[in-house]
């Protein structure tokens, strides 16, 4: 179904600002129009994550929430 690339980095029992730092770092190795996946349990990630992306011109695709953990699919705009 998705021909993008997506990549998956797990940042549960990591805490601010640990999950946006390892965003950022996943985010610059992937290619435009790439997809990263995160998966976090820090209650601040969500705030976090969305401010962080909106900073930064990226496309907050999704956010899903199970139980404590929250994933987050955001692509690659630049």
């Amino acid at each position: 179904m998705l021909e993008e690339e997506v990549k998956t980095i797990d940042v549960r029992g990591l805490f601010c600002p640990e999950p946006v730092f390892r965003t950022k770092v996943a985010m610059e190795r992937l290619s435009i129009g790439s997809i990263l996946k995160v998966i976090a349990d820090d209650p601040d990630a969500e705030e976090d994550i969305k401010r962080w992306v909106q900073k930064t011109g990226h496309e907050l695709v999704s956010i899903s929430k199970d139980g404590s953990n929250l994933t987050f699919l955001i692509r690659k705009k630049k």
